[in-house]
């Protein structure tokens, strides 16, 4: 007679058996271990600038890799003259003053926001989480004992929430709002008004913001926004923000990202951080540290590019019949809809959905996409315009001839 399996015959743990792979780091794995076959395949999978991290930082860091001190563990919580450098850069650059008691050095962007929810969440907390979102947002949440709850903008709005259905949203669990700007996966970027009356309805019902900052330097056409605390000032007290250097300086590698909040809840999630971690890694932080002192011509660079890349990208999507593809404002993605291209057949197969779609375009155009259910918004596509131009227009040209 065999027993009832129970709790220790489980070998995976139901928190973590519940947490879904990352879909955007499994399409660019699946695309680069396509290409080490040999096959031609393009990616627009990974959220990674296509260019080297500068000069200047990898010098930064081949100095740091001499010094004795960068041999030993270091503050939890980060380096101070990195806090330091990270005080400066947010008054530079947002105009945000904080200090460096409000400052955690972490391992990567990712970190961040797991910590950040981890400190501020007891079981069954809500957190109104505007769709489409980054697929890892709501793993985090889970993770924290938090309740994602999804408000879903289409690209008729911009993928940009209203206050109205935030409101429509809210319930008595309600904690805390993510508000993220510009946006993985759209591009979408809330204009400063449009982020004044999200603050003055956060601030009417007692709530908390958590906000993703990591894309501010990636903005075009002039769009008039800023930071949420800034804006608001009246929530500086009860907002997270999260930033890093993986995007602005084309260090994804590195693994250097912070938040920046009241000093309870930073102290909190260090303390989850020195058990978790300890520090971050001494010659990424040397290497962080000169990215921000020094100057933005780089980042200028790439943003010129970016944009680039931006209008030639939507431009040759737009072309594909059925296809509707917004024009991001911020950030390095495109997210058209694809809705006009399921509920049919090709080649004798039919495609339902977005992430049937990406299959069928990675076997047959040998392009890599990921699918809108990644992102919480079946029917569209996301496409990162990270790469090199020869390998834009070539994808793109391929998508539009399987659609011709």
């Amino acid at each position: 007679m065999t027993s009832p399996r129970g709790p220790r015959d489980r070998r995976v743990s139901q928190r973590i058996g519940a947490i879904a792979e990352s879909a955007t780091l499994k399409v660019d794995a699946k695309a680069k271990a396509l290409k080490a076959e040999g096959r031609p395949v393009i990616g627009f999978g990974a959220g990674e600038p296509d260019f080297p991290t500068p000069d200047y930082v990898v010098e930064a860091a081949a100095a740091a890799c001499y010094d004795v001190n960068n041999h030993r563990y270091t503050p939890a919580g980060g380096l101070p003259e990195l806090k330091a450098a990270i005080v400066a850069k947010t008054k530079r650059d947002s105009g945000l003053e904080v200090t460096p008691a409000e400052v955690l050095v972490t391992n990567g962007g990712k970190q961040a926001v797991y910590e950040a929810f981890a400190a501020m969440l007891d079981p069954g907390d809500e957190v109104l989480l505007p769709a489409p979102y980054w697929t890892t947002y709501p793993e985090c949440i889970r993770l924290a004992g938090g309740v994602p709850v999804e408000v879903f903008a289409d690209e008729t709005q911009d993928y940009k929430v209203t206050v109205e259905q935030l409101e429509a949203a809210r319930t008595d669990k309600t904690k805390i709002l993510l508000f993220v700007s510009p946006s993985n996966p759209t591009g979408s970027v809330y204009t400063a008004d449009e982020i004044r009356a999200i603050g003055a309805w956060v601030a009417e019902h007692g709530l908390w913001v958590v906000t993703d900052e990591i894309y501010e330097h990636l903005l075009y056409d002039g769009v008039e926004t800023g930071s949420l605390p800034v804006l608001c000032p009246e929530l500086a007290d009860h907002t997270v923000v999260l930033n890093g250097v993986a995007k602005t300086y084309a260090m994804t590698g590195w693994r250097v990202g912070w938040m920046i909040g009241p000093a309870d809840i930073v102290k909190a999630a260090t303390n989850l951080q020195s058990h978790a971690t300890s520090n971050v890694a001494n010659v990424s932080q040397r290497a962080a540290i000169a990215a921000l002192e020094g100057d933005l011509s780089a980042v200028q660079e790439m943003h010129a590019a970016f944009d680039r890349r931006r209008k030639l990208i939507v431009g040759m999507l737009n072309e594909i019949a059925s296809v509707y593809c917004p024009t991001p404002q911020g950030a390095f993605y495109a997210y058209p809809s694809v809705k006009g291209l399921l509920g049919k057949e090709y080649d004798g197969r039919r495609i339902d959905s977005s992430a049937d779609l990406a299959e069928y375009i990675l076997e047959k155009a040998e392009v890599a996409v990921v699918p809108g259910e990644a992102f919480g918004s079946p029917g569209y596509l996301r496409l990162s315009y990270a790469l090199g131009d020869d390998d834009l227009v070539e994808g793109i040209t391929r998508l539009q001839k399987l659609f011709a």
